[in-house]
Formats: C-alpha cells, structure tokens, sequence
C-alpha cells in the first residue's frame, strides 16, 4: 500500500510462509571454518525501494535517478528491456549480495500505474543492470541451485565471475561455471558417433550344408550281405553247432 504496488503471487505467497530466508554455510580450512555460501531473500521490513533516496546527506546531493541518460537504450530486440531508476519503474532490493552488488525486484512499467508483472534483475557495482529469471520462483531455485556460492549472480553477466570465485565453483559446482563454454563450443562436446555405421548390418552369406554322397542301391545290398557273411564266419556261432 506504501508503494501503490501488489507482490507477484509467488513472492507474497513466500512471505506469508516465511518473513525473509537467509542460511550461510562455511568450509574447513586447516581447522578452521570460513564462511563461503550466502543465500539472503530480505524480509518484507528490508525491501527498500532504490532510487529514491539521496546518496548523500547534502540537500542537492544526486540520486541513482540522475544517472538516468538515453545512452544506456542500448537494447537489443531479444535482450529485455532495462529497469530505470527514475518514476518510469520500481526497484526493491531482494538480495545485498555481500556488497558485490544488489538482485532487485523491479517492476518496469510504474505510469500512469504500477504493473502487476515483475522481473529479477542483478545490479553489479558499476550500476549497470543484468537479466536474470523473469519470476521469483525461478530465481528462487537458481539460489538454491549455485549453493549462494559468492558472486554466483556474475555468471548470468558478460564478464562472468572472478577468477577467486571460479575456483570455489570449479570446487563446488564445476558443471554451472563451464554452461557457458558448452554453449560456445557445443561442437567439442557432441558426441559423432554415427549409428548407422556402428549398427550397419553385415551381409551374411548363407552356410550351405554339404550332404553326404548318396550310395547306389545295388552298393547297399552288397554291403549288408558282406556284413551279414562275416556275421555267420564268425568263430563259435550257433549255426555251425
């Protein structure tokens, strides 16, 4: 009611189920813990609007609104279009990121009034804006799924994590940090095999079977009657006696 604007259905039913989520997670180095994941979602009380307020305690000091200019409508028509910082859209901080930059819900048409449809976008340190999932429970699940490894949210940018970091990745989550290099050389990676090779049918040639010569039937009777002879020459047969 403070901002004229409704939470996404998925976010509002996360804080109706928990006020915020934050777990951290260390690693054991010679006995000793350090602290390395970091997943934060801010609670309802720390989702600050951006933009708004004065960077400085001076009473002409610049906003992040002034920053504002038409260079940065460098979009391309398959890149989203980037949130502003004057009226023309809301930005709440979801996530600090340790200070390595900020994840913000951004509502990107805010005149003449606040559209329901919102977005996860990363906003890095230079102030320069990153697309990263269009609903919070996607993004939610990207969280999960780069364990809040540190500067996980720089692997969604043109530049990519810090070689610090990426060691902690290739550690950790080794097939997230190389998504980008299966992309770009997806060729190294197909497998050329081709079955109609492997599984070509060999041409069998029939065995033939030799058959036995056929013996003539006069060759037959002689052969009984000369076996039939020795039978009765045998010494001690019956007949004789």
């Amino acid at each position: 009611q403070k901002n004229s604007c409704i939470l996404p259905e998925d976010l509002k039913n996360f804080y109706l189920m928990t006020d915020g989520f934050q777990m951290s997670w260390s690693v054991k180095t010679d006995d000793t813990p350090m602290p390395l994941g970091s997943m934060v979602i801010n609670s309802i009380a720390k989702l600050c609007q951006l933009g708004g307020s004065s960077m400085y305690t001076l009473p002409n000091a610049p906003t992040l609104a002034d920053l504002e200019n038409d260079t940065d409508e460098e979009d391309n028509d398959d890149k989203p279009e980037k949130p502003h910082f004057d009226s023309r859209s809301l930005i709440f901080e979801l996530d600090p990121c340790n200070g390595n930059g900020k994840v913000c819900l951004v509502y990107k048409h805010a005149k003449p009034v606040v559209s329901p449809d919102t977005e996860i976008w990363f906003l890095d340190r230079a102030l320069y804006w990153h697309f990263l999932t269009k609903t919070f429970t996607a993004y939610y699940r990207l969280l999960i799924t780069h364990l809040g490894l540190p500067q996980w949210q720089y692997a969604f940018t043109s530049y990519g994590v810090s070689p610090q970091a990426k060691q902690w990745f290739n550690m950790y989550k080794p097939i997230t940090i190389n998504t980008a290099l299966l992309s770009e050389e997806a060729d190294c990676f197909v497998n050329k095999l081709d079955p109609n090779k492997v599984f070509k049918s060999k041409n069998k040639t029939p065995v033939i079977k030799k058959k036995s010569p056929s013996h003539p039937a006069g060759s037959q009777k002689s052969h009984t009657s000369m076996t039939s002879s020795k039978t009765s020459s045998l010494p001690g047969n019956s007949s004789k006696k």
